[in-house]
């Protein structure tokens, strides 16, 4: 993995999709994933300069049609996200809304399709070569399964993107999930499909919803050792974090041998999170999408789609992460010691409120031991390793102790 102050990247065409209806995906105002959260995104990426790089071009998410949608969910799921959309007092408790998790509303289907449309045009992008990086920070949900919505999520974007790529011809495609949750939903579409890698570093299921993504979660017949978990220790930090990316990710994705990657960053493994116990910086999830993007240009000659995800301290955590990913795809990654610009500052404070960051680090001593030093059976990070290598690696001819 690159050091914690890596230079800049290749510029290559990047895509950003963004619109500010994206902005109607509410769940209401006392619902912790606030859309504020794309706004105060968005602001930063233009303060920064981000958005008007020259490689960079900013794409309107537009509605898909339901056939899209159905490339991963049933129709008669969609159907049903349609009649709650139409009338959010109708309870149709097997589709997963009506929850306090994941409530309906009013114009539910447009707007979680659109949040859709961006990773879906994302892919479609990157098969025409309009771009080689694309970046939807609005998408990353990855909770909703083919028949249900759960856990803040109504669409998959991320499984729609991966199964579109499949039917246009793409053989294999590598989807890493950092999220502090499991990828559960993501996972479930493509247990069986030996054409998919998932990879979900998360915190166990244990302590977190959805309760799910332990190392013996494998995938199914000729999908076995396709499905990959990092169960990760309550409270785990940068350090414990990266020791497990770099001990698992790279090394796997090697030997599956991707064509494009698909990642999902959600930031609600940050210290300031309150829907996760991790302890995660800014600066470590800088790391993993500097990571990310080096894996794809090693590995499929750059093509990578990243999505959003969780991240529930709107105002700080949130933007500059999605910021940070933005400038790493972008190949203008922006330093960790760089201030915040005023301006944004200036607009949180007069929107929102509060105490909005100073710089776009979290002025932390960012370092990891690499797993060529060895493995400690008394480190619960490297039990939790060793579990995951143990159960995956064989399938791929890997020596879990040594490779």
């Amino acid at each position: 993995m690159t050091s914690a102050t890596s230079g800049k990247d290749a510029a290559v065409p990047t895509s950003v999709y963004w619109d500010p209806q994206l902005l109607s995906y509410n769940f209401g105002d006392y619902h912790p994933m606030s859309p504020t959260r794309l706004d105060a995104t968005m602001r930063l990426v233009q303060s920064l300069g981000l958005d008007t790089a020259e490689n960079v071009r900013v794409t309107v998410p537009e509605v898909p049609d339901d056939s899209v949608l159905e490339l991963v969910h049933t129709k008669k799921y969609v159907q049903s996200v349609r009649a709650v959309s139409e009338d959010p007092t109708r309870q149709i408790p097997e589709s997963g809304l009506g929850t306090e998790d994941t409530p309906g509303y009013e114009g539910i289907h447009e707007s979680s399709a659109r949040l859709v449309g961006g990773s879906y045009q994302g892919a479609m992008d990157l098969l025409s070569g309009k771009a080689v990086h694309a970046v939807n920070f609005s998408g990353g949900m990855h909770h909703a399964a083919a028949d249900r919505a759960s856990g803040f999520c109504v669409y998959n974007d991320c499984a729609v993107a991966i199964q579109y790529l499949l039917d246009s011809g793409v053989n294999r495609v590598l989807y890493v999930d950092v999220d502090g949750h499991h990828g559960d939903g993501t996972q479930s579409i493509f247990y069986d499909d030996p054409r998919v890698m998932t990879i979900s570093l998360h915190e166990t299921g244990l302590a977190l919803f959805p309760g799910s993504g332990f190392a013996n979660e494998i995938g199914t017949g000729e999908a076995a050792g396709t499905s990959v978990n990092v169960a990760m220790p309550t409270r785990s930090d940068d350090s414990q974090w990266l020791r497990a990316f770099d001990a698992v990710v790279p090394p796997i994705a090697r030997e599956f041998r991707p064509e494009v990657i698909v990642s999902q960053h959600g930031c609600d493994s940050h210290f300031h999170d309150e829907l996760t116990h991790l302890r995660v910086s800014v600066d470590g999830q800088r790391q993993i999408a500097l990571a990310m993007s080096e894996l794809a240009a090693e590995l499929c000659e750059g093509r990578w789609i990243a999505t959003g995800g969780g991240g529930y301290d709107c105002h700080d955590a949130v933007p500059r992460g999605w910021a940070h990913l933005v400038g790493v795809a972008a190949g203008h990654p922006v330093a960790v010691t760089t201030p915040v610009p005023q301006d944004w500052r200036s607009y949180m404070v007069e929107k929102y409120g509060g105490n909005p960051p100073e710089i776009m680090g979290d002025e932390v001593d960012l370092w990891w031991r690499s797993w060529e030093i060895g493995y400690d059976p008394n480190d619960e990070t490297d039990r939790s390793i060793m579990a995951t290598r143990r159960e995956v690696f064989p399938h791929w001819g890997l020596d879990p102790w040594y490779d």
